[in-house]
Formats: structure tokens, C-alpha cells, sequence
């Protein structure tokens, strides 16, 4: 049994974990701001379902943007891992938002690292993005191709969630795993995303926003294969490469005890085929 502490417990991701750990025999403390970026009812009801079932899960209503939560929430017993999957999420929501952005991705991204360098947590896991690769046409996307060129700011600071993690490895021996999540997707999704945007439009017999003719590719990723993933990271640190070197050196490991994961399932499929196979369930 360990104990860990799961940011973003009423996301998508985070609350499908917190019942992943728990039905593992964990402990777990739970973190979320349950802002209304989309609706809180959704984040409150998956809240519920864990908290009615589960005696070893503690959740803290609060933002990791401030100190002065993390600190209540590192008081107690030290956790054995942080998994870090809070965040303001949305590409699209950063153009119009973008102080929500550096604030939450940003600001709390460092104050979580200065918590866990602190607490000398033995391993922080945290939630990146497939959209670092940017403006990257090489496909299929991997962990070593360059992500300098990012096409947005939510991109821009999941990139630089990356950086900041590594710095922390290298100088405070702080085993951090960044991984990239692509188009994650199943029950207690986000609102927000495309299938049920569709789904909603297409019901009310209104036309569906599809941006550049359709002709896009999204690798959708299963909740259930996000989280096997996240659960066999927890528990595997990551370890100086003994093979990395300065001269031509990796980007998805290093001389300090830090890597980088993609986590999808590698078959891309193109939008147009996605909103028809929407409309031929819908009848």
C-alpha cells in the first residue's frame, strides 16, 4: 500500500486514477480547485463516487497555485508519490484565457515542484501533453523528436512543465516522469471534447464546428490504457541514463533521474471518419 496524492481528483483522468489506486488498496489524498471551466456538477459527481465508496480517500478542496494549500496538504504523513494531473486544460480556451494558464500550469506547476523537493517525494508523476510535438509533422510522434515549436499556449506550458521538472531532477535528485496523454477519451470524459460537442449538436440538429475541412488526425487514447499507464509509472522512479550523453543527448531521458513517456495507442484516425461514425450511432 502507498500513500499518493492525486492533483485534479474531479478531472477526467484524475478521478478514474483516484479509483485505480484505491481499488489497489492505496491510500489516497485528493486535490482539485473544481473550477468551471466545464461544469462542476460533472467534476462534483465524480467527487461523489469516490468519496461514498471509499474509506481511504481524503480530498482537499483547493488550488496547488497556492502555497498555502499545498502546505496543509503536504502536513501530514509524507506521500510515497505525487501524481500530478491537475491543470487548465483546453488548446482552444488559452487564446481568449491566457492568465489561467500561467497561473495554474505555470505558477502551480512550480509550486508543486518546490512541495515535493521539500517533502523529498520520491516520485513525481505529471501530466503532459501530445500537443508539444506542435508544429512537428514527423509522425508517428516520438519521445526523442524535437518539441521546440509549439502551436499554443496551453502546448507552450506543458513543454515547459517538462523543462522545469528536469531542472528539479538535476539539481535536487527529484525522480520526475512527464507523460504525454493523447486525445484521451471513455466514461466521465470532459465535456468540453469533441465527441461530445458532436454528440450534443448533432442530437439538437445543429451544424458541428469542424476546423481545417476536417482534415485532422487524432490518436484517441481509451481512459482505462491512460491510467494502466500512470499506475505502472507510479511505481517505477526513473533512474539516471547511463547511456545519455552531452554531446547528442536524448530529450526523453537524461543524466538525471527523469524521463518522458508517450501514452497512446499509435492508430491515428482522421476526424471525418470519427464525426461519421457519430452520426451513423445516432442513427
Amino acid at each position: 500500500m502507498a500513500r499518493i496524492l492525486v492533483t485534479g481528483a474531479a478531472g477526467f483522468v484524475g478521478a478514474h486514477l483516484v479509483q485505480r489506486l484505491l481499488a489497489g488498496g492505496d491510500e489516497v489524498v485528493g486535490l482539485d480547485n473544481l473550477n468551471d471551466y466545464y461544469p462542476v456538477r460533472l467534476k462534483r459527481d465524480r467527487l461523489a463516487a469516490l468519496v461514498g465508496e471509499h474509506p481511504r480517500f481524503r480530498f482537499h478542496h483547493g488550488d496547488f497555485a497556492d502555497r498555502g494549500v499545498l502546505d496543509e496538504v503536504f502536513a501530514g504523513a509524507p506521500f510515497d508519490c505525487v501524481a500530478h494531473m491537475g491543470a487548465q486544460a483546453g488548446v482552444r480556451y488559452s487564446i481568449d484565457n491566457p492568465e489561467a494558464y500561467v497561473q495554474s500550469n505555470l505558477v502551480g506547476f512550480a509550486n508543486m515542484l518546490e512541495a515535493c523537493r521539500a517533502h523529498k517525494v520520491p516520485h513525481l508523476v505529471f501530466a503532459s501533453s501530445s500537443s508539444v510535438y506542435g508544429a512537428n509533422a514527423r509522425v508517428p510522434f516520438a519521445e526523442d523528436h524535437g518539441v521546440d515549436h509549439p502551436v499554443s499556449l496551453y502546448a507552450a506550458t506543458k513543454k515547459s512543465n517538462e523543462m522545469m521538472a528536469h531542472s528539479y531532477a538535476a539539481l535536487y535528485d527529484l525522480p520526475a516522469t512527464g507523460l504525454r496523454f493523447f486525445t484521451v477519451y471513455g466514461p466521465w470524459g470532459r465535456t468540453d471534447m469533441a465527441y461530445f460537442s458532436f454528440t450534443r449538436d448533432i442530437l439538437a440538429g445543429k451544424p458541428i464546428r469542424v476546423f481545417n475541412n476536417g482534415d485532422l488526425y487524432r490518436d484517441f487514447t481509451y481512459i482505462d490504457d491512460i491510467i494502466e499507464g500512470v499506475a505502472r509509472v507510479l511505481r517505477t522512479p526513473p533512474s539516471p541514463d547511463p547511456e545519455w550523453q552531452a554531446e547528442s543527448p536524448r530529450p526523453a531521458t537524461s543524466f538525471a533521474p527523469y524521463r518522458i513517456f508517450n501514452i497512446g495507442n499509435n492508430n491515428p484516425v482522421k476526424l471525418t471518419d470519427f464525426i461519421a461514425i457519430v452520426e451513423e450511432l445516432l442513427d
